[in-house]
């Protein structure tokens, strides 16, 4: 596994052992940043704040980094794997710029004040056939961590076919045995209106 893009691009990066993690491979990952980039209904990822749910080895929250986000928040529960996110961080020099949650993604709670304004993308890459990614876009939601623009990036199995109230799919792509959402959040007019 390698950085595809950016200030990095290039730089390995470590993987946990054992069979627990599956990391997005190194093409999906730049396939979906080229999407991303060019997308009039996503946010820049220059300056933008990154939650990496589900992290693994926090491929697709260092890739962010690479290409100009300015904070990365990985969320992952896996000893191993946040282990490999440590050594990634350390190899890249962002410790000032990233911060390791131990928390279940599917649980998050009410998103803590000290860890500043809320998130402009989130990158979810659970185990495929749980049903994970959709609670914990339900939970980004309810806590309060996201952005009201913010977009979330869902990958799943080729053959699943998530529910994701509270969000509009803007982008579906598939790459191998992955199918990736690209999703808006869907801001209900009439609420904004009463407050």
């Amino acid at each position: 596994m390698r950085i595809v893009g950016g200030q990095y691009k290039g730089r390995p990066l470590a993987a946990p052992k054992g069979r627990s993690t599956r990391p997005t491979s190194d093409r999906a990952r730049e396939a979906m940043f080229n999407v991303l980039a060019h997308a009039d209904w996503a946010p820049a990822i220059e300056e933008a704040r990154v939650i990496d749910l589900f992290a693994g080895s926090g491929g697709l929250g260092l890739e962010a980094m690479s290409r100009g986000a300015a904070f990365c928040l990985f969320v992952e529960t896996e000893a191993a794997a946040r282990g490999a996110i440590r050594d990634n961080i350390d190899a890249l020099q962002l410790f000032g710029h990233t911060r390791l949650h131990r928390r279940d993604a599917t649980a998050l709670g009410d998103k803590p004040a000290n860890l500043g304004a809320p998130f402009d993308i989130a990158f979810l890459d659970p185990p495929y056939g749980k049903g994970l990614g959709e609670e914990a876009l339900a939970r980004l939601i309810e806590g309060g961590w996201l952005s009201d623009n913010a977009i979330a990036v869902l990958e799943v199995g080729a053959e699943e076919t998530p529910r994701t109230p509270g969000w509009s799919i803007a982008a579906e792509k598939h790459y191998g045995a992955a199918k990736v959402l690209f999703l808006e959040r869907i801001i209900d007019a009439a609420v904004l209106d009463a407050s």
